[in-house]
């Protein structure tokens, strides 16, 4: 047995070594133009059931008070972000907007039983897959993102790239990676072991996209 070991070992370590050039860059490069880019993200989130609306940079605070009493989602939470103060001070009376600043254990009864809807702003999007990146932080807890049945996310036009990669490149991600990057392309879906694909099991059962440009 230790002979037919041995008999292996040598065989594996007379074997020349194979040598590779350096890794080609994968990066695909589409080079869409900022419509394109607009058009692409939001065909790609439609057809997995994401709502996409495109408003004016100055807008989104107008659009969400008229539309929130409209779907009864009057119990908005939000982060303690620049955006999330603006609408806090700005929301009609009907909504009740809270920040998410409390720690999760005497907080979760309320944030999973009496919250409506979560706004959260984004890092960016991508074209290609159709999907929004988000980097939680104290100010943006991932359970933001991921209790409340709906989410509402605001992403800036001119913040949307091709592709991950682009994304992560002229983010200079190498510089500070983030603790928890997500890529968020719909409301939550599953599959059974029929591949049945249903919506909304578990996690958000509706996002929302605003596309501020």
């Amino acid at each position: 047995m230790s002979s037919a070991r041995e008999n292996i070992l040598q065989r594996l370590r007379a074997k020349p070594r194979s040598t590779s050039d350096a890794p080609a860059n994968l990066a695909p490069a589409y080079g869409w133009n900022k419509q394109e880019k607009i058009e692409r993200l939001t065909y790609q989130m439609q057809a997995v059931r994401s709502e996409v609306h495109r408003l004016g940079e100055n807008l989104w605070i107008d659009w969400l008070n008229s539309e929130l009493p409209k779907r009864k989602l009057n119990r908005v939470l939000t982060g303690n972000t620049n955006q999330g103060r603006a609408f806090k001070e700005s929301a009609e009376n009907a909504i009740n907007v809270q920040y998410y600043a409390q720690n999760i254990q005497p907080f979760k009864t309320q944030l999973f039983n009496q919250i409506d809807a979560a706004i959260t702003t984004t890092r960016g999007g991508i074209a290609d897959t159709g999907s929004l990146i988000l980097w939680p932080d104290e100010t943006e807890p991932r359970l933001l993102s991921l209790v409340p049945p709906v989410h509402i996310a605001l992403l800036k036009a001119n913040e949307i790239y091709d592709s991950l990669s682009q994304a992560i490149e002229l983010q200079h991600w190498k510089n500070g990676m983030p603790g928890n990057a997500l890529l968020v392309s719909g409301p939550s879906k599953t599959a059974d072991i029929q591949q049945t694909l249903a919506y909304g099991i578990h996690g958000p059962k509706e996002l929302i996209v605003l596309i501020l440009e």
